[in-house]
């Protein structure tokens, strides 16, 4: 059963490469005054993508607005998936961990044009987000689609899913909640497999895309003839 006890990480990982870029104005604008709304407001450690050491989980039912099962997303880009699986599922929350700031306001913006209002989205790294900002047990579902697979051999520490993290998404899924991953590389999605597979807190269930929407990154690994692999996992105790 998850604890209060917060699983402290072996080593700073990140969830995806940190990339600089530049918005519109317009686009900067819109995203600004989003900020306390559809943005969270998280209180930013050492560097901007950070969480605050001292940090107090978020109060998921005031930042919605009500009451209802949440969901979190890590790297959700410019909303290729969350926004229409968010529209499709309206009974549910959905956060958004996203460290690209452009990608994070074209979600914003995407979500305010569809009118979208179940969407909300922290512009700080996942692992520091799900373990100063989400409560333990407190999670219905993580979605961990197409995270940065990092190929090259000598590369693979910097990889999200490992032993470490599938620990803290453990600790934030209720009894019965689910860990959805995806991934276009073959490799990767055996790693997933040993390490989820083989975790006492996860018992995996039937591969199922669900109502994933076909991503960008997807579309880029089929042109390539790369299999996709939708994992999904159960915790349980």
């Amino acid at each position: 059963m998850p604890t209060d006890v917060r699983p402290r990480l072996n080593r700073e990982v990140t969830s995806f490469v940190r990339r600089s870029a530049r918005m519109s104005d317009s686009l900067r604008n819109r995203y600004d005054a989003q900020v306390g709304g559809l943005v969270v407001d998280v209180p930013q450690g050492a560097l901007r993508t950070s969480v605050a050491d001292d940090a107090a989980p978020l109060d998921l039912p005031m930042i919605f607005g009500r009451t209802a099962p949440v969901v979190v997303e890590i790297g959700c880009g410019p909303g290729d998936s969350l926004v229409p699986m968010a529209r499709a599922r309206p009974d549910l929350d959905l956060l958004a961990f996203e460290v690209f700031e452009p990608a994070a306001a074209a979600l914003v913006a995407r979500a305010v044009r569809e009118d979208v209002t179940n969407v909300r989205v922290a512009p700080v790294d996942a692992v520091a987000g799900l373990e100063r900002l989400v409560a333990p047990g407190s999670l219905t579902e993580v979605w961990t689609f197409f995270p940065d697979p990092w190929p090259k051999l000598k590369h693979h520490k910097r990889r999200l899913v490992d032993p470490a993290f599938a620990d803290l998404v453990a600790s934030r899924l209720r009894p019965g909640g689910r860990w959805r991953l995806a991934t276009d590389w073959a490799e990767y999605a055996d790693r997933m497999r040993d390490v989820v597979g083989g975790h006492p807190a996860f018992a995996a269930e039937p591969e199922d895309r669900g109502d994933r929407p076909v991503t960008r990154f997807e579309r880029r690994g089929l042109a390539e003839d790369r299999p996709i692999a939708d994992l999904v996992y159960r915790r349980v105790g």
